[in-house]
């Protein structure tokens, strides 16, 4: 293999080149893994090789040890342990470190990233001892080419996501700190080496704890971060401003000194820099104040609930600088950039979303200065000016006391509804926005006579005006309708005048959104919050728009034959999903009353089903949509089963598409409680997938609560015919049931536990009433473990409401399945009296997991009672 020529068809923009090349270096690695890693090693330090040829040996090695997913990364780290000769180890680091030194910058860079990624299997292990100290001398001893290249090499190193990584630098942070601040100091000339010291110092802020509680350490590292930010080198300014975030962030019980005697000042000379980048990290400075100490307050409010404990630290930082920083924000405002894109962050973007977090930390005390600059800009004739005071307006609507914002929003209503047909379109988009932020705040201002019409009005006008206002609009819109919607199912509501205007508006917009994908998704979005929300007096307009979308939907099929491009299918399976969530919607709010077009829907979903292509999302959706309308017409939806079993079987076993799988599960649960016993002849096949599924390595096990919850809806179902599967699923149950978390575990580890016991219940409570019904004794082999499941959750307090309803009922049932007391000495155990207690009297309960409880005792009861009759006769 000529390797400068493999490397250099790595790099080629011709796929077929390139896939081979990478194909050639994953066969050299298979055959000789060592000598393939030093063989890149001494390209990567070879100061006669090409630039490129270097960086790409480089990033051969990075990714010889790297990857995204973290079994397969484990995998191939463990091939540097395990399979590399410790002097091969040794010679292809210490060649790594000598590219450190290279003129070639690229080639200095490419080897730090190698470097990282083998810093993340030895660091941890306490191996490699000499890289950090290595490191240290080149930053303090080096050419500045060296100096660099080590300071990003470190960077690297901190920046890594590996936990083991992670929680072995703190031993290292003396070493990472001195090379960092030594590079970062005004002292330093070349401003490269300087850049990529503040870099560096930013990534590994979070490994420095210690040297931080140290006043001296922490007072030379402040100061030399806030001389970086004055050192007129914009990239060193922006990196300084963006170190003074992660340490407010990091360290905000420490700052008050700091803040006091500099940062106040610093940040606010900061805002002002002319350089966009260097503006936006000061205000993002302020941002991070407001977000720690909103919570904080948070915090102690939760530990002054709890009944008392250690209380954070709350300086009021931004309270205290709100009267010098507000008025910066307003001023920052006024520098939009007419040409950004919808999601291009701007220094006036970050002022807004300053803006709003300082009314949700501070309150009603920013409105004076804030209304007053609305009020002066509101109608000037520039429209940058228009345009912040719009924006300002909508970005204080959270966090003031509502008896603040009411008479505000009253008398402001009027001139933000003008503004919806200013001359500028960034106005009228801000004022969409600015209307949504009201409604979403304080609607209950708005009169429903008076206002209500010609703020519909606005709104749709927008909508209908310009694709540039849509997101906003649209946005709006919803909120509208939240707050406007009133009690699910009530006869008539203030959306009802205007409910069959909205929904010609809506069809109208997404009839000429053909261009324009995002719009026509938005209105489709819009008009399913209208259908949910939708009082009683509103339905017959429901039943008519499902006619209307029935026929797009039926429209959309013939449009397969036609696509000619990756594009067209994007455009129509987009087009295909926002219909099928528009008639899902249609079906769950219409309910039963949806049957006399169930026979079309069917014929169209199954249509489209037959259809689309592989790896479509479209599925997702027509499957939501079956669910609702099993949901809706029970026992009739039977009729479909022969016809759609074959799409739910292919979902079921299609493991390469795990959302749709796990559309699949939910929907046999659907069909199970819809069509009850009649999904019995479809069960065997239902079953097979379902436990495929549980035993294969290709799903996560995420997908199996469900699918345990899924055994007992067709156990309901079908009832005592359930026989022929209790014996499988009650043995992987039962090893379910091992599964356990220790306390100090990780949380994700012990929501899986939850989340797994959840299912094991479900799926106990529904066999426990199948085999009630004359089957009962088939149930005798399963009781002890049953109770023991019920005895770890009574003991453990990593458990959750639905766990323990779940429990409830499956100790009332199995007592009610046995009423003659055969099992009262399980009963009779303190723990289930102990239990059933704390649930019962838990006052955050639902009344249904306390009503569930109460049901539970009874039987308890009657079990103990019978047991005593029994006994007695």
């Amino acid at each position: 293999m000529d390797v400068n020529q493999v490397l250099e068809s790595t790099l080629s923009p011709d796929a077929s080149t390139r896939q081979n090349a990478e194909q050639q270096l994953s066969q050299a690695a298979e055959v000789d893994f060592s000598g393939y890693l030093i063989t890149l090693a001494q390209e990567l330090a070879n100061e006669q090789a090409l630039p490129h040829i270097r960086t790409s040996a480089g990033l051969a090695l990075k990714n010889a040890f790297s990857s995204r997913e973290y079994a397969r990364l484990r995998e191939v780290q463990q091939r540097w342990i395990g399979q590399i000769d410790p002097n091969v180890k040794k010679n292809v680091k210490g060649l790594a470190l000598h590219t450190l030194g290279s003129k070639d910058g690229r080639a200095g860079q490419s080897a730090g990233q190698f470097i990282a990624s083998i810093a993340a299997i030895e660091l941890p292990r306490n191996e490699w001892p000499e890289l950090m100290p290595t490191l240290v001398t080149n930053v303090g001893e080096g050419e500045d080419q060296q100096k660099q290249a080590s300071l990003v090499t470190i960077g690297y190193i901190c920046e890594s996501d590996d936990p083991l990584l992670r929680e072995s630098l703190v031993q290292h942070s003396n070493s990472i700190l001195t090379a960092v601040v030594a590079g970062a100091r005004k002292e330093e000339e070349n401003l490269e080496v300087r850049f990529a010291a503040i870099t560096a110092l930013s990534d590994c802020l979070e490994f420095v704890r210690t040297n931080f509680d140290n006043e001296g350490e922490r007072n030379y590292i402040m100061q030399v971060v806030c001389e970086a930010t004055q050192s007129g080198d914009n990239r060193i300014e922006a990196g300084a401003f963006g170190c003074l975030n992660r340490i407010m962030a990091l360290y905000y019980d420490k700052m008050k000194f700091y803040m006091e005697k500099a940062l106040y000042g610093l940040t606010i000379i900061g805002m002002r820099n002319e350089e966009e980048d260097v503006a936006k990290l000061a205000v993002e400075f302020w941002c991070t104040i407001c977000e720690e100490e909103i919570a904080i307050e948070d915090d102690n409010a939760l530990t002054v609930a709890e009944g008392g404990g250690d209380m954070r630290d709350h300086f009021g930082f931004a309270r205290i600088a709100a009267k010098e920083v507000i008025p910066a924000l307003l001023g920052l405002l006024t520098k939009q950039d007419e040409d950004a894109g919808e999601d291009d962050y701007n220094i006036s973007r970050a002022a807004y979303q300053c803006l709003q977090l300082f009314a949700l930390a501070v309150g009603g005390e920013i409105m004076e200065v804030v209304l007053r600059f609305v009020d002066q800009n509101l109608e000037d004739s520039d429209w940058h000016k228009r345009d912040a005071a719009v924006s300002a307006f909508g970005a204080i609507m959270e966090g003031p006391d509502e008896k603040m914002l009411i008479p505000v929003i009253k008398q402001a209503l009027p001139s933000l509804l003008k503004r919806m047909s200013d001359d500028v379109i960034q106005v009228q988009d801000s004022a969409a926005f600015a209307l949504g932020r009201i409604l979403e705040a304080g609607a209950i201002t708005i009169d429903t006579n008076t206002q209500l019409p010609p703020l519909i009005e606005a709104l749709f006008g927008g909508l209908a005006s310009s694709p540039k206002m849509a997101g906003s609009c649209c946005w709006a819109l919803m909120n509208l309708c939240d707050h406007f919607a009133g009690e699910l199912g009530q006869a008539t509501g203030p959306l009802s005048p205007h409910f069959q205007a909205s929904v010609t508006a809506l069809l109208s917009v997404t009839e000429r959104a053909e261009g324009d994908s995002q719009l026509r998704m938005a209105a489709y979005e819009v008009l399913n919050v209208f259908v949910v929300n939708s009082a009683a007096d509103c339905l017959p307009v429901v039943a008519k728009l499902s006619n209307v979308i029935l026929e797009r939907l039926e429209n959309t099929i013939p449009m397969q034959q036609q696509i000619v491009s990756v594009e067209d299918r994007v455009i129509l399976e987009e087009i295909q999903t926002s219909l099928a969530s528009c008639l899902l919607t249609i079906i769950q709010r219409l309910e039963v009353e949806i049957k006399p077009q169930a026979d079309r829907i069917m014929n169209v979903l199954l249509r489209i089903l037959a259809t689309v292509g592989a790896k479509s999302s479209v599925p997702d959706t027509v499957f939501s949509a079956v669910g609702a309308l099993s949901n809706a017409i029970h026992e009739d939806f039977v009729k479909y089963m022969e016809s759609f079993a074959p799409f739910l079987y292919n979902a079921l076993g299609n493991q390469d598409e795990p959302q749709l799988c796990s559309m699949a599960i939910g929907l046999v649960s659907d069909l199970a409680n819809s069509i009850k016993e009649q999904i019995q002849p479809f069960c065997d096949s239902f079953m097979n997938y379902l436990l495929n599924n549980l035993r294969s390595p290709s799903l996560s096990n995420q997908f199996k609560p469900a699918i345990l919850q899924t055994f007992g809806d067709i156990a309901q179902a079908i009832g005592p015919q359930f026989e022929t599967y209790l014996a499988i699923v009650a043995q992987v149950l039962q090893q379910a049931a091992n599964v356990t978390v220790s306390p100090d575990g990780n949380f994700e580890m012990q929501d899986y536990v939850v989340s797994l016991r959840e299912g094991i219940m479900d799926a106990w409570n529904g066999i426990i009433l199948a085999m009630k019904q004359g089957k009962a004794q088939l149930l005798t082999d399963y009781v002890e473990s049953i109770f023991h499941l019920l005895s770890l959750v009574a003991h453990d307090s990593n458990r959750s409401e639905p766990l323990l309803r779940s429990s409830m009922g499956v100790i009332g049932d199995l007592a009610d399945a046995f009423p003659q007391g055969e099992y009262v000495n399980y009963y009779r155990a303190d723990w289930i009296t102990a239990m059933i207690k704390d649930v019962r009297t838990n006052r955050d309960f639902t009344g249904a997991t306390i009503e569930t409880a109460r049901w539970a005792k009874e039987q308890v009861k009657r079990q103990t009672a019978n047991a005593q009759g029994v006994q007695m006769s």
